[in-house]
């Protein structure tokens, strides 16, 4: 895909941290001074990269917060747009309106940008968007075009910039559905794993010396990741693959691909420790979201989420969710198109938005449980992250 500065959504940039953090480590030390946020992902943060290639998300996504659709497969924010708000901008406008201050030019993308794109894996698939569902801009080109970027930018911006700027990553999700939605076992979606990680870590530095091919060699020192979710629990998981009554847990999730998904983070943290002994001037924060959302789910009642496996946004189903009929579906009546799957009466009472994505409700839980370090290794709050061990 050719890289188009049009498709670059502005993260965000660091002046002053406004999330009232209470960390002894903030106390310690002065908080990080960001000059620009660069974001790797899939829908989970994904703010526009999708839509951007392939057209908007429809309605009724952006509901909630925007009131329209924003290029987020949500009914509002995302976990990234959190982070992003946490942060004063220099046009003087937060995250959600962040749009006011962009003309589309590259020059402009002071701040940061998001690559991040919808149904991006870390391994290239062999498969078109409209075979799989799965996005071609997988993490090698997405990192590809923060190359280009990197490249363009050196006009207005010094290598200083992306040197000391914070790489947030949140992928691996569809690197596990991938398998299992083309009939592969539980085992043989863990066999593949490894390699998955070891292109992962490729992308943060290349094995061999390859000037200018990794982000490390681009200036990245400091890492934010976050490891990938309890896949088991998500309707579209749990509705279109099989699985035994004794293999559901006692929250209703499906055991074998959650215990997956442990393997792939168990492997990604691995993977972290690695390259902290090859990067020892990098700072690299393991975030671990599975277990913040994996409590959400088992736990969401006493949050005030009375449907936290049911989908908000859909049609029919066990868990509300149809693969044939996403969230906004239509079908045609008495020559008229008619909206079947329609949103819930009250998102923030459900913690799944449309089968496959969180609502903004639950967005936001997660990164007020992860913002101040209480789910990272080492355990140091997201102002803090330019600091090494």
């Amino acid at each position: 895909m050719a890289f188009d500065g049009s498709s670059i959504i502005v993260v965000a940039i660091s002046c002053v941290f406004l999330v009232n953090l209470t960390s002894s480590l903030v106390l310690a030390k002065s908080p990080c001074q960001f000059p620009a946020i660069f974001n790797f992902g899939d829908s989970n943060s994904d703010t526009g990269g999708l839509s951007a290639a392939f057209g908007q998300a429809p309605p009724p996504n952006g509901m909630s917060y925007f009131g329209h659709p924003a290029g987020r497969y949500c009914d509002g924010r995302l976990v990234i747009d959190f982070l992003g708000t946490s942060f004063l901008f220099l046009c003087g406008e937060p995250w959600a309106t962040l749009s006011k201050c962009i003309s589309g030019l590259p020059g402009n993308f002071t701040h940061g940008a998001n690559f991040a794109t919808a149904g991006s894996t870390i391994r290239p698939q062999n498969t078109t968007l409209h075979q799989s569902g799965f996005s071609p801009i997988s993490l090698n080109v997405q990192f590809y075009e923060f190359h280009d970027f990197h490249v363009r930018s050196q006009i207005v911006r010094k290598r200083e910039d992306f040197s000391s700027a914070l790489y947030t990553f949140d992928i691996g999700q569809n690197d596990l559905t991938s398998g299992y939605f083309l009939n592969m076992s539980v085992d043989e979606v863990k066999a593949y794993v490894p390699d998955v990680l070891n292109q992962f870590h490729t992308i943060i530095k290349a094995s061999k010396p390859n000037l200018n091919h990794d982000i490390y060699d681009v200036g990245g020192r400091y890492f934010w990741l976050h490891n990938t979710g309890p896949v088991g629990c998500l309707p579209y998981v749990m509705e279109r693959i099989p699985v035994l009554a004794g293999q559901i847990d006692r929250y209703g999730c499906a055991s074998p691909f959650n215990e997956v998904a442990q393997f792939f983070n168990q492997g990604l943290k691995k993977t972290v420790q690695q390259l902290r002994k090859d990067l020892p001037h990098a700072a690299i924060t393991y975030v671990d979201v599975y277990s913040v959302k994996y409590s959400l789910i088992s736990q969401g009642r006493n949050h005030g989420f009375n449907q936290p496996l049911r989908t908000c946004c859909s049609h029919g189903g066990k868990y509300h969710y149809n693969k044939n009929l996403g969230c906004g579906g239509k079908v045609h009546k008495q020559g008229k198109d008619v909206l079947v799957a329609a949103p819930c009466q009250d998102p923030s009472t459900h913690v799944n938005w449309d089968g496959v994505h969180f609502t903004e409700a639950a967005n936001r839980y997660i990164f007020e449980r992860i913002v101040d370090g209480s789910f990272s290794d080492p355990p140091r709050p997201l102002n803090m992250a330019c600091y090494r061990n």
